[in-house]
């Protein structure tokens, strides 16, 4: 979340941020809000200054065996009043809060602005966008191979579940087992298996509440959450603590499933894999000092392009716009594969530097020496990355005139067989 006091001094910059990021929130009631509270602790202050030294002038007259009656209930009126207004205080002061928590985080100054994805940036692309051509698309080699089933995900959770079966199984196991093996061994992170479950602070924590709330799965009974991606349970683990300066930046990775109800997304193409209620990522969270923040936020996309590569998929890279900016990020890229089938660019990972947005909230700081105040610091998160686009993607361009499908060399070792046929 943002600090009260930069909303504060910055009205009309955070007014026209909000605008640009196509958010519903007003700060006019945090204007009127803030100088009431302001207001309150003054006259409070004044109350208490007075009262310390009417309390000087009891004790006097008492030590003077002179009658202080007069003064006492005078005190015990002003006291009165200051547990009124702290009582006031706190009140306004949760109304406060409340509402700062719906106020998005500050778009970076290179972040162009736009209103939809049709304003994004392309940055760089690698590969050649490919035609249909024989290709059949995702549901239909999958079912004809026996490795997808929707129909009795459908008939077992609900519509965005599916199964993966028999090779597809494999395969999607090794997509992931080769993403963490190669950010682990050769981009310097380090592995971290979470809980798929957390609590409503960890989901606060990170942004997710309570401006996402209709898109989490929720465990009433125990108020828990189903967590939408494992940058919940990663960025947590240091929650409401202090590292060391020499330590960062802290680079973790982690495989989970994901959850999402997609409340807001009826009407757009849910299609198989194109949109799932469950789905399976490996994330990439970094902890960083500020001024290092946003070269990371470069490294960290050069990772997901170097699994992309291999995998050799056609992609591209594109810096988002101010409209298509995520309420916690300051600044995104996307990265997209090229569906042959579909005809256009899947996202199979998202890169965003937060700054101190959820630091602040998660109280996670650092400081360079033993005696150094406290700062806090940023924290990024990507997909590196998410399966179930990439098998999209996979089953398309490796796709055979035959009907089979050839496995990309690189997962050849973790599926132990190269070819996905047709068994009869």
């Amino acid at each position: 979340m943002l600090d009260s006091k930069f909303i504060r001094e910055n009205l009309e910059l955070v007014r026209l941020n909000i605008a640009r990021k196509n958010e519903k929130v007003t700060i006019d009631t945090f204007e009127q809000l803030d100088v009431q509270r302001r207001s309150i602790i003054q006259e409070v202050e004044t109350l208490k200054s007075k009262r310390n030294t009417v309390s000087s002038e009891i004790a006097v007259l008492k030590k003077n065996k002179q009658d202080a009656t007069e003064l006492i209930d005078a005190m015990k009126v002003v006291s009165d009043s200051i547990k009124e207004l702290d009582e006031k205080l706190a009140s306004i002061e949760v109304e406060l809060e409340n509402l700062i928590l719906y106020i998005p985080n500050m778009l970076h100054e290179s972040v162009p602005t736009g209103k939809t994805a049709d304003d994004n940036v392309e940055i760089r692309r690698n590969g050649e966008c490919g035609e249909k051509g024989f290709r059949k698309d995702h549901l239909e080699i999958a079912k004809e191979l026996s490795i997808l089933d929707f129909e009795r995900g459908a008939k077992v959770s609900g519509s965005g579940f599916g199964y993966y079966v028999g090779k597809g199984a494999t395969l999607e196991r090794a997509l992931w087992n080769y993403f963490l093996d190669t950010h682990i061994s050769e981009n310097g992170y380090k592995e971290i298996y979470t809980p798929f479950i957390v609590n409503e602070d960890s989901m606060r924590a990170t942004g997710q509440l309570p401006k996402m709330a209709e898109d989490m799965y929720h465990c009433t009974e125990d108020n828990l959450y189903l967590i939408p991606t494992a940058e919940v349970p990663i960025t947590n683990f240091y929650r409401n603590e202090t590292l060391q300066g020499a330590e960062l930046p802290i680079k973790l990775t982690g495989f989970s499933a994901c959850f999402r109800r997609e409340a807001g997304s009826y009407g757009k193409d849910s299609r198989g894999f194109l949109r799932v209620h469950q789905f399976n990522k490996v994330e990439l969270v970094h902890f960083s000092k500020p001024e290092e923040s946003y070269n990371e936020l470069e490294q960290m996309v050069v990772c997901v392009e170097k699994l992309l590569q291999a995998l050799q998929l056609p992609y591209r890279v594109i810096l988002l716009c101010s409209g298509d900016t995520s309420f916690n990020s300051a600044k995104t890229y996307d990265i997209e594969v090229w569906s042959p089938c579909e005809q256009k660019w899947l996202e199979v990972s998202s890169c965003s530097n937060f700054e101190d947005f959820q630091a602040r909230r998660a109280s996670i700081k650092y400081k360079d020496t033993p005696n150094a105040k406290p700062s806090l610091l940023h924290t990024l998160n990507g997909s590196g990355i998410a399966t179930s686009r990439i098998m999209v993607a996979l089953l398309e361009h490796y796709q055979k005139e035959d009907g089979s499908i050839e496995v990309p060399e690189v997962l050849r070792p973790y599926c132990r067989f190269d070819r996905i046929e047709k068994s009869y």
